[in-house]
């Protein structure tokens, strides 16, 4: 990164880099956010970090790292919500795991408010039509506040 945008080196979140596109022409777009990755078993979950600015990005890293410390809660709570939300019967235990089985969690969304988003593909094209994939909306203290579809 350059002078301008300087990359964030985090401990347990590894590189934090602007976000940038370049697109067919060369011309480079550099985003509103920070992004980066983390492992998740043979997959990397993409982080994007809401701001311009490196020391509003590093105030928001705390409360990622706890986020990621309790990511395997905090998916399972996500996916349950994600069931629940589009299920037209109250789903039972295996609809629930079978959802956590299918929903792979593909991006972690850090807001300069102190929001999550967890955004999921859906693995087995089940659940969600071709281009469209479910988010959970967490508060800052990692409850769900809502669930949406994006595309």
């Amino acid at each position: 990164m350059t002078a301008q945008h300087p990359s964030l080196d985090d401990p347990e979140l590894g590189r934090l880099v602007r976000g940038e596109s370049t697109f067919e022409d060369g011309t480079v777009a550099v985003h509103d956010w920070y992004v980066g990755s983390i492992p998740d078993g043979e997959a990397e979950i993409e982080l994007m970090i809401d701001g311009t600015d490196a020391e509003a990005v590093q105030s928001l890293l705390p409360r990622l790292r706890a986020v990621v410390a309790e990511l395997d809660s905090i998916r399972r709570t996500a996916s349950d919500a994600v069931i629940t939300q589009f299920s037209d019967v109250e789903p039972e235990q295996p609809e629930f795991d079978e959802g956590a089985q299918d929903l792979q969690l593909e991006a972690i969304e850090a807001a300069a408010d102190g929001t999550f988003v967890l955004h999921f593909v859906d693995t087995c094209g089940e659940h969600f039509p071709e281009g469209y994939w479910p988010a959970a909306h967490l508060d800052g203290d990692g409850a769900v506040t809502a669930v949406t579809v994006e595309s």
